[in-house]
């Protein structure tokens, strides 16, 4: 089943985007405004024994993030707060770890109105790591659906292009019981805004 989930979200999300970008052209559809792709160094906040940080670990780079943000929603005079969009996505670890797809609301800031933005996530997460009785570096995360947050600093290169740091964190908040050990994931990724 792990890798079955593995193999068939970077595909779904592929093909979801195509579909989207297709029904863009003839004027129906979600609205996609932007595409992010990037690398992560995964479960961060776990170091391996003798290590002193998990993103100073080369050994756990090997996830991929790839997101869609759709429209921003018209806020009226509250607009100048940022803007507020429905994401899509999924983190996909090439290294037999937990990978994860995902669904909220993105929160993005630009500093001042500059280059510079600032952006907060909410949403759930669904995953295909263990929910109890993993061995190290697996992770017991308690219950199959999550929430995750993730938090990013990024600075805009050109109109559609950008470039940004980010972390993200997935867990149950207590709520299944023991087995809270969540997963938290630190990477850079670039944006393509449409």
């Amino acid at each position: 089943m792990n890798k079955l989930i593995s193999r068939l979200a970077p595909a779904a999300l592929a093909l979801f985007a195509a579909d989207v970008a297709q029904a863009q052209d003839y004027g129906t559809g979600f609205g996609v405004d932007e595409f992010r792709g990037g690398l992560f160094f995964h479960s961060v906040d776990h170091a391996p024994p003798g290590s002193f940080l998990g993103f100073l670990d080369t050994t756990r780079l090997h996830d991929a993030n790839v997101e869609l943000l759709f429209n921003p929603f018209d806020l009226g005079d509250f607009n100048w707060i940022g803007e507020i969009r429905p994401h899509l996505g999924a983190t996909v670890n090439f290294g037999g770890l937990e990978s994860q797809v995902y669904a909220g609301l993105s929160w993005t800031w630009h500093v001042f109105d500059g280059p510079v933005f600032i952006e907060g996530t909410f949403g759930g997460a669904l995953h295909n790591g263990a929910t109890s009785g993993a061995i190290y570096p697996a992770r017991n995360l308690g219950c199959s659906v999550l929430f995750r947050e993730s938090a990013s600093i990024g600075f805009d290169i050109t109109e559609q292009a950008s470039i940004m740091a980010t972390v993200e964190h997935s867990s149950h908040a207590g709520l299944c019981g023991a087995g809270n050990m969540g997963i938290t994931n630190l990477g850079v990724r670039a944006g393509w805004k449409f």
